[in-house]
């Protein structure tokens, strides 16, 4: 789970500080990777390596709505709705959000890595690192 703590103007002009909550479940992440022809990961390297604008963010957008949710008081719940998405999307800070990780690649890398279950982004990097192995024949 990732947790940004950000401060940003209403439209009201009141200056506020807010936490926000991101996350992407094991499940939620399989969902996406079967829906999607060569797995999300592989159809997000064609539309980099295309240099499709607006395909990436197109795919932005739906990764921070989709992570977006509340915490339960108690915390066992990540709550999450299109309602909850829905309003997020109508603030300010998701504006400012947006454009932090549209236009900063660190930004949006480390967005990424926080959205992920943590044993999920070792084993990414982990294949990711590993030597290619030679074909055998």
């Amino acid at each position: 789970m990732l947790k940004l703590t950000k401060t940003y103007t209403d439209y009201n002009g009141v200056e506020r500080t807010e936490d926000l909550y991101f996350n992407l479940s094991k499940a939620e992440i399989m969902e996406m990777e079967m829906s999607i022809a060569g797995g999300l990961a592989g159809m997000i390297t064609k539309i980099v390596a295309a240099q499709d604008t607006p395909a990436i963010v197109k795919i932005f957008k739906e990764l921070i709505l989709k992570a977006y949710g509340e915490k339960s008081p108690d915390g066992k719940r990540f709550i999450k709705s299109d309602e909850i998405s829905t309003a997020f999307s109508q603030t300010e800070v998701y504006s400012e959000l947006f454009m932090e990780l549209a236009t900063d690649a660190d930004a949006a890398a480390r967005f990424i890595n926080g959205i992920v279950p943590s044993d999920v982004a070792a084993q990414a990097s982990k294949t990711a690192l590993a030597p290619a192995t030679p074909d055998a024949g």
